[in-house]
């Protein structure tokens, strides 16, 4: 940010080619995101299996904390209009936005026409998320039950398909990585050319931004789960947060939840959480466990179309919220999933994607704050499991 700063003053307007680079990574990381998410829903029917009441416990759970999560974005959003904050920030994106006319907003026929796919490769190519969730649940409950009956017979075909889903799924993720590590790069032109044409004013309308994501995160971790370890798990809260000091921290070096899964493991069992109710939540559940994600998503939809000046009607809103639920929950695990979600919901819902390679700038913080919730979440469900299943743990 700083050499792309100080090139920008160098430069002046003459930066405005530098910023095609961060069009180019929004570009890679949506044409990738869609096949990724794909994937991840074969391999999740293919590999995992839940049963008994621990596994509806912890979906209740989960979906209890992502309706929360979405609400809380969406309700600051809409309270604190962070894209409303800086007329410089809306000049710029007005300027990157390619169309000549207006941008339109998000149409709720079109996200609910979504749902179905008028043929296979076609939800590829148009990277409507909801028809390839809908394909990939539809293909995988199929692949599943092929297993299931294999499985009966002693046959082991499915394996095939079973290992090939995990090394494409494994061949995206390589992909993703490599693009997310060129990513400074691409802030470095994006910094330019913003600074050259309109100078500091736009980095002042996302500082907003990033205080209302912060302020969402806060909320969550600070009054949802604490409620839920004070009134339903009854347990110390000094506890809890002695036992989750360690994994937390790491997650903000390393900006993964998933990176963080053998330390929140370790620190579970530390804590006498049964090894069934850490794993559960950890490893089964740690798609669900986004709240971090769902809350900046449901924040940033609204945040992108008031910098465009776009309304969105509660029932829109809505169907937003549909949407980076199923986005989260799919892309999880993958490094800066918030962000490479959010391309695709902002692509689904039909709102402009030209502001995205400007927030590519403060990503770095907001990553590191969504992984921290995230791996709250997982640690906050396996207590709550435990407790429910078993009895008062940490006495």
């Amino acid at each position: 940010m700083a050499a792309g700063a100080a090139l920008g003053l160098l430069a002046g307007p003459r930066a405005a080619p530098l910023g095609e680079a961060g069009r180019v990574i929004i570009t890679l990381i949506k044409a990738l995101a869609a096949p990724l998410l794909f994937f991840a829903i074969l391999d999740a029917f293919l590999r995992t299996t839940i049963h008994g009441r621990s596994a509806a416990r912890m979906v209740a759970i989960s979906l209890t904390n992502a309706a929360l999560a979405l609400a809380i974005g969406l309700t600051l959003s809409n309270v604190l209009r962070p894209g409303e904050a800086s007329p410089a920030l809306r000049r710029a994106a007005a300027a990157a936005t390619t169309p000549a006319r207006p941008p339109e907003g998000l149409d709720f026929g079109r996200v609910v026409s979504g749902l179905v796919p008028t043929s296979v490769a076609g939800p590829f190519v148009e990277n409507t998320i909801l028809a390839i969730v809908v394909i990939g649940v539809l293909l995988g409950a199929a692949l599943r039950r092929v297993k299931t009956e294999q499985t009966g017979r002693g046959e082991t075909g499915y394996r095939v398909v079973e290992d090939a889903v995990s090394t494409l799924l494994h061949a995206f993720e390589e992909m993703l990585a490599w693009i997310i590590a060129i990513v400074p790069l691409a802030v470095l032109g994006v910094v330019a050319q913003t600074v050259g044409q309109h100078g500091f004013a736009p980095f002042a309308g996302l500082g907003p931004y990033v205080g209302v994501a912060l302020l969402g995160l806060g909320i969550q971790v600070i009054v949802v789960y604490q409620a839920w370890l004070a009134l339903a798990a009854r347990v110390p809260l000094r506890w809890f947060w002695h036992g989750a000091r360690d994994p937390v921290i790491y997650a903000l070096g390393a900006s993964s939840s998933l990176a963080t899964l053998p330390l929140t493991l370790r620190s579970l069992d530390r804590m006498k959480i049964s090894a069934a109710s850490a794993r559960l939540a950890a490893c089964v559940g740690t798609n669900l466990n986004n709240d971090g994600i769902l809350l900046y998503e449901a924040m940033a939809v609204l945040f992108v179309a008031q910098v465009h000046g776009i309304s969105l009607t509660l029932p829109q809103q809505a169907a937003a919220a549909l949407v980076c639920l199923i986005a989260g929950i799919g892309i999880a695990g993958v490094p800066e999933a918030g962000l490479i979600s959010l391309s695709l919901v902002l692509a689904t819902v039909g709102l402009p994607l030209q502001l995205l390679p400007l927030l590519l700038t403060v990503d770095w913080l907001l990553s590191r704050a969504r992984a921290m919730t995230n791996v709250t979440s997982d640690m906050l469900v396996a207590v709550l499991l435990d407790k429910l299943g078993k009895g008062r743990p940490g006495q």
